[in-house]
């Protein structure tokens, strides 16, 4: 497969297609180059930088996923963005915007690229069981900010590792970064401000709808360096995913706040 034209990305255009649909951002910025646009807006953030703040950069040298992952894209195939939130909702809450944006997403590229994703727990977006994007939520001075990366035009020989994917290999209907870009962020607000004002359970039961955990035998990570394997059940209404370990039963479960989730095969 040959490697697609790659147009920067235009600020003007982008806002226009922005402001066509949605009235919620107040500043979008596009820089060629930077470190990492979520440590750029959480530096925003605490000098008292207002909601509504998206910064994208074409190309990221220090981009970090969870668990300190290096996120690597070539310049113009991936879609990297942050977002600054100052939510009013519940700060026990704000542990359900990264599920949010997912839904957020997998909502947008079923209805602007004609592709239908799943959502891993807790921030992975994935097509056919690779992923295509991840997501990561961080608070800062009473904000979140809220950065994603989306693979967009990378080819084959492109990707990061073996397991991830992007829309353009996954025959994607537009991989317009413009168009995507427009359509998420004002999609993401809508649903942010219902978020905000009437809770997370309309966002918890979408991601459920969504989910390509729930249902799947895991093995769970710990920070701490601990280990279980069991079933995904649930999502709590805080964000925390349900775990029955294997051989434990119901009364047994346990509730995940932090961790990092691997599906395993049948025969694992």
């Amino acid at each position: 497969m040959s490697t697609p034209t790659r147009s920067p990305l235009d600020r003007h255009q982008l806002w226009a297609l922005l402001s066509e649909k949605s009235d919620f951002w107040t500043e979008l910025d596009v820089v060629e180059v930077t470190g990492s646009t979520n440590a750029d807006l959480a530096g925003a953030a605490r000098h008292g930088a207002a909601e509504g703040r998206v910064l994208v950069a074409e190309q990221q040298t220090a981009g970090r996923g969870r668990m300190d992952r290096q996120w690597q894209c070539p310049a113009g195939a991936g879609l990297m963005m942050s977002m600054l939130l100052r939510p009013t909702a519940d700060r026990g809450q704000w542990g359900t915007l990264n599920l949010a944006a997912a839904v957020a997403l997998e909502e947008t590229l079923r209805a602007v690229a004609g592709v239908s994703a799943k959502l891993k727990w807790p921030n992975d977006v994935l097509i056919d069981g690779r992923k295509v994007c991840g997501i990561l939520a961080t608070a800062e001075n009473g904000a979140v900010v809220l950065g994603l990366g989306l693979n967009v035009s990378l080819t084959e020989s492109e990707l990061p590792v073996p397991e991830a994917t992007s829309l353009l290999l996954a025959g994607a209907a537009t991989v317009d970064r413009a168009e995507l870009a427009a359509h998420f962020l004002a999609h993401f607000a809508a649903v942010y401000r219902t978020w905000n004002d009437s809770g997370p359970d309309h966002v918890v039961q979408r991601w459920r709808e969504y989910s390509a955990t729930l249902g799947r035998r895991v093995e769970v990570s710990f920070p701490d360096g601990e280990t279980t394997r069991g079933t995904a059940v649930d999502v709590l209404g805080d964000g925390r995913l349900v775990i029955e370990p294997d051989g434990a039963g119901s009364e047994g479960r346990l509730s995940v706040a932090a961790g990092d989730i691997v599906h395993l095969r049948r025969r694992d």
